[in-house]
């Protein structure tokens, strides 16, 4: 990895050429330095030399079964405030303020995206931003999920009557794994992207008590941890997504694991973020560390199918996001007239054929007797980088634009005319990002994503097969697979949007007042057209 100077290169290149492409949602074709296909060919060609350099540069010595670490809680201002009592107090405080505010304005105020907090924060501020929070700080969602701190703070009031609590702790059956987690995270998605009412307030604030209502009975029945681990989809997500993260939590004394609810898997130096140990251990054998981005993805354990589906999924529903009102989906949902929903079903499952075939010839290349099912759980987290850098390269416009509604709702979260702030008059600034800028931050990150990628998965073979030469050999398939989708990504990124969708929220301007039961006609929630510098976010 020392000796990838062809990237940078390669990127400075892109800058040189004339030519002209479409930047994927920005409503319009953008005159820019290269055609689109050059693009394609130059991304390819940097992930295949990325290999090449790979391959050379990095051996048996490079495995990662330790990396360098800084614990932050041994710097002292630092220290005091991530272990500072009142501070964590009033996090936790405000994640459920937060909630509670997103209930209430969805079911009390005005019923117009635009004029009400709840679509904005939710889709945006919250789904979007905290995603990439997770993803390149670290994962706070143990410490400030609502759910988790509502629970707790009932069973504590619950305990203070003399109660014994609100856990039955029933055994949770081994082979649900975490699928409860990913029927509930693809109903999340499916919401997002087809459900006809996914802006309207009310319905959002509904929706947020009835899967509040799930969750606390999963809580109960199988026990706090138990479910947050296998049951709760953000926190299940938010755990994959976190080992990409250069921050982790790690207990270093394993003993402080025996009672662990959710069969946490210790390895050498401790155990790595498992928040149920980590706040049950002693204070001197806590750890908060700054590591290498992405070595997470390397940790120990065992990998099971379940989690392996989840990993495919959360990929193959970004692509799907991407696809819809392109024309060549709008061209195939016309001709064969496939409902909306059955493209969420059947994309993921593509994905997943896809992603098993190209493990398979990886078993193959390499001549091992390593089983197909170890290679198929030891490679899925090396797809989690191409999962990150794709949601950013298309999200992030769609945060920093469209998410500078937020600054004037906070002070009118109802619609009812407040101005609690004095920022109810704030102008989202369409202009902060330029197109241009879009689509090479695009293409940055999808290359610097599969390269990771690429990487990941040759110390994953390096790991499997103690053989730097068949190593090489077996990541050919897979260097295949990464090329294919840093091609497929670029071309659905380039891609313009050609038709309204219903399902999600425009908040790039506020729109007239709806019923609350009404569908609000609606464009891409994702890479959105640039707004109108004339049209506001703010009510």
């Amino acid at each position: 990895m020392r000796r990838l100077v062809i990237l940078p290169l390669a990127l400075l290149l892109l800058g040189v050429l004339p030519g002209q492409a479409l930047a994927h949602g920005l409503g319009r074709s953008q005159d820019l330095p290269l055609p689109l296909w050059l693009y394609l060919f130059a991304a390819a060609a940097v992930v295949l030399v990325s290999f090449v350099q790979i391959v050379l540069f990095v051996d048996d010595q490079h495995m990662l079964y330790r990396y360098p670490r800084v614990n932050l809680l041994r710097i002292g201002p630092l220290r005091a405030v991530l272990t500072n009592g009142p501070f964590l107090v009033g996090l936790r405080s405000l994640s459920a303020a937060l909630f509670f505010l997103v209930v209430l304005s969805g079911l009390l105020g005005r019923q117009g995206a635009g004029y009400n907090f709840a679509p904005t924060f939710v889709w945006i501020i919250w789904w979007v931003g905290f995603f990439f929070f997770t993803a390149f700080v670290g994962n706070i969602w143990p410490l400030v999920n609502p759910w988790k701190v509502l629970f707790e703070w009932t069973e504590g009031f619950v305990n203070r009557l003399g109660g014994k609590g609100l856990e039955l702790g029933k055994p949770y059956p081994a082979r649900l794994g975490v699928w409860p987690a990913l029927m509930f995270y693809g109903t999340f998605i499916w919401i997002e992207n087809d459900f006809a009412g996914s802006a309207v307030p009310l319905n959002i604030a509904l929706l947020t008590l009835l899967y509040s209502l799930l969750t606390w009975t999963g809580m109960v029945v199988f026990g706090k941890e138990v479910w947050l681990q296998r049951g709760e989809a953000f926190s299940v997500l938010f755990g994959i997504i976190a080992r990409f993260a250069p921050t982790e939590v790690r207990v270093t004394d394993p003993e402080a694991c025996r009672d662990c609810g959710t069969s946490c898997q210790p390895v050498k130096g401790g155990c790595v973020n498992c928040y149920e140990c980590f706040t049950s251990a002693a204070p001197e054998d806590r750890q908060l560390n700054l590591r290498p981005p992405a070595v997470g993805l390397l940790s120990g354990g065992r990998v099971t199918p379940d989690r392996v589906v989840f990993v495919v999924f959360v990929l193959a529903s970004v692509t799907y996001d991407s696809l819809l009102g392109t024309p060549p989906w709008v061209a195939l949902q016309r001709i064969t007239a496939m409902p909306p929903t059955l493209g969420l079903v059947a994309l993921p499952l593509l994905f997943l054929a896809v992603y098993l075939v190209f493990v398979k010839l990886s078993q193959l290349f390499s001549g091992s007797r390593v089983p197909f099912g170890r290679f198929a759980a030891a490679y899925v987290y090396s797809i989690v980088p191409i999962a990150i850098a794709y949601t950013a390269a298309h999200y992030y416009t769609y945060l920093f634009i469209q998410g500078q509604a937020i600054i004037a709702l906070i002070s009118d979260p109802f619609g009812w005319g407040w101005d609690l702030f004095g920022t109810a008059d704030y102008q989202v600034d369409a202009a902060l990002i330029g197109a241009d800028t879009v689509w090479y931050t695009q293409v940055a990150l999808i290359v610097i994503g599969h390269v990771v990628a690429v990487y990941l998965a040759h110390v994953v073979a390096l790991r499997l097969l103690r053989d730097t030469k068949l190593a090489a050999r077996s990541q050919y398939p897979m260097l295949g697979l990464m090329i294919l989708y840093t091609v497929f990504s670029l071309w659905i990124l380039s891609q313009p949007i050609v038709e309204e969708r219903r399902n999600e929220a425009n908040l790039e301007s506020a729109p007239s007042e709806p019923a609350p039961n009404q569908n609000i006609p609606q464009p891409t929630i994702r890479q959105p057209p640039m707004p109108d510098p004339s049209k506001s976010g703010a009510p």
